[in-house]
């Protein structure tokens, strides 16, 4: 199947591709590079252009038969002092890829969405039939994509998947590609990079939650296991599968000095850490009920945390020796 991946420079899309690509399918890659990077499509067709950038989009989606949408700004601090600019990305061109997947006669689609849609959740783990009540703009713009997705396949016959990754982590085993952030926010990479002594210690956002050690609990997703779902789900969805959403999580979580404790172990080493106040709207605990996933995809997250924080290690390794730097 040829597959369009909007975002397929950045991390998680890059992934999903090379994953596309092992099981046999045909990939493109669309990406301007304003927050993607050109060394994570390596060895892949790459169409260099915005999503508003409507002639290009159309001709490439005349060349294929489904699309995965990775392609958004995904900064949750950031989209709270830019919401226009979040707006703006993730949900007016999203929409103009919505039109132009239509006009091309395409109807089968993956979004990249995010549990950031649930808020605040009302009960551990969280499935899918919680109420969405975002308290960011980076959340509200995920889930503008959702209902416009539902009701696109209302109206127009549009199959699709919602898939609401928790926390994604880790690199590809084979260590060529992995997350590059600038800022980097996510805490394994934090973690490891302060190890390294790459960055400054590792801020501990709040020890007081009513959590066993005090920090918050997050459910931690290897990237890989996110790519793998991506692309059952495109064959779900080619053999007729209806459209659905579907959390991606392990369904076990852990906490902040959890990880540091792990990561710890794995590389002997001590992650230096201080402990700041509590970032404002960070619930407690985020853990996923992944029961639908599983039953409608046949999938499962097969990764250890061990190996997310081990992969994530090699990885930060080889990009910061100099042999894989980021362009």
């Amino acid at each position: 199947m040829a597959v369009l991946v909007t975002g397929g420079a950045g991390y998680i899309g890059s992934h999903a591709a090379r994953e596309l690509r092992r099981r046999g399918h045909e990939v493109i890659l669309y990406d301007n590079l304003s927050r993607g990077h050109r060394s994570l499509a390596t060895g892949f067709e790459l169409i260099e252009a915005g999503l508003a950038e409507r002639d290009q989009l159309g001709a490439a989606l005349k060349r294929v038969e489904a699309v995965m949408h990775f392609a958004a700004y995904a900064y949750v601090g950031e989209s709270v002092e830019h919401p226009r600019r979040y707006f703006q990305n993730n949900a007016v061109h999203g929409l103009t890829l919505l039109d132009a997947v239509l006009d091309a006669g395409v109807r089968v689609f993956i979004f990249s969405s995010s549990c950031a849609v649930y808020g605040m959740p009302q009960h551990i783990p969280v499935n899918e039939d919680q109420p969405c009540l975002p308290v960011n703009p980076y959340g509200f713009s995920k889930l503008i994509m959702e209902r416009a997705l539902e009701a696109y396949a209302s109206a127009y016959g549009m199959r699709y998947l919602s898939l609401r990754y928790f926390n994604a982590a880790g690199a590809d085993e084979s260590g060529e590609i992995g997350p590059i952030h600038d800022p980097e926010t996510r805490l394994i990479p934090l973690a490891l990079d302060a190890m390294a002594e790459r960055r400054p210690p590792l801020e501990i956002l709040g020890d007081d939650y009513p959590t066993p050690d005090g920090t918050c609990i997050r459910d931690y997703i290897h990237v890989s296991d996110l790519a793998e779902a991506h692309v059952l789900g495109l064959e779900y969805l080619r053999e007729g599968g209806n459209s659905a959403v579907l959390n991606l999580g392990t369904g076990k979580g852990y906490s902040i000095r959890e990880i540091i404790h792990i990561a710890e172990g794995i590389t002997g080493r001590k992650v230096p850490s201080r402990v700041m106040p509590r970032r404002p709207g960070d619930p407690p605990v985020l853990v996923a009920d992944a029961s639908r996933a599983r039953r409608l995809l046949r999938w499962k997250a097969e990764r250890s945390i061990e190996q997310i924080i081990a992969t994530a290690w090699n990885w930060g390794n080889k990009r910061y020796s100099g042999v894989d730097k980021a362009d």
